[in-house]
């Protein structure tokens, strides 16, 4: 079979199927009969059949499944109204923690301060230990220090 002969076979399908969807069928000489549906006709007793209620199968609807939702929700609502107010579960487990988080921003400029102060000092004694500061204060104490320490050393010898 050639594509040209496949491809006509396909599109006569096609036209088949459209048109069995459309409620005609079609015999094997391209002939078009109109399709009966037997929606309301019974073709072996040839009368008309009647609906009953035991004929409709009523699927699960939205409205079914959602009937007695609202009347739960309301009755959940008001069981929580109902209830007293927790005192507990409305206040911070924490209750300083908005403080801390306000007072980090404010510390971290305050540490990097502190730091540089720290090294300041440190910078300001060992040169006060070499003699090479012009502060007296801290000249001072760096010599009560010296000296602190080697009365601590002397005791560790006794």
């Amino acid at each position: 079979m050639s594509l040209a002969e496949a491809s006509e076979a396909r599109k006569a399908r096609l036209i088949a199927l459209r048109k069995r969807k459309a409620g005609e069928a079609v015999d094997d000489n391209g002939f078009v009969e109109p399709l009966i549906k037997n929606r309301n006709f019974d073709p072996e007793s040839r009368t008309l059949r009647k609906r009953t209620q035991a004929d409709v199968v009523m699927e699960d609807t939205v409205e079914n499944q959602v009937k007695g939702l609202a009347e739960q929700i309301i009755a959940d609502d008001e069981k929580r109204r109902a209830q007293e107010l927790d005192v507990f579960n409305i206040a911070p487990k924490r209750p300083n923690w908005d403080l801390k988080r306000e007072m980090d921003k404010k510390l971290s400029k305050l540490e990097r301060r502190t730091q540089e102060a720290i090294h300041t000092l440190i910078r300001q004694r060992l040169a006060a230990q070499k003699g090479e500061s012009d502060d007296l204060v801290g000249a001072m104490k760096a010599q009560e220090q010296s000296a602190s320490e080697a009365l601590s050393d002397d005791e560790d010898d006794l």
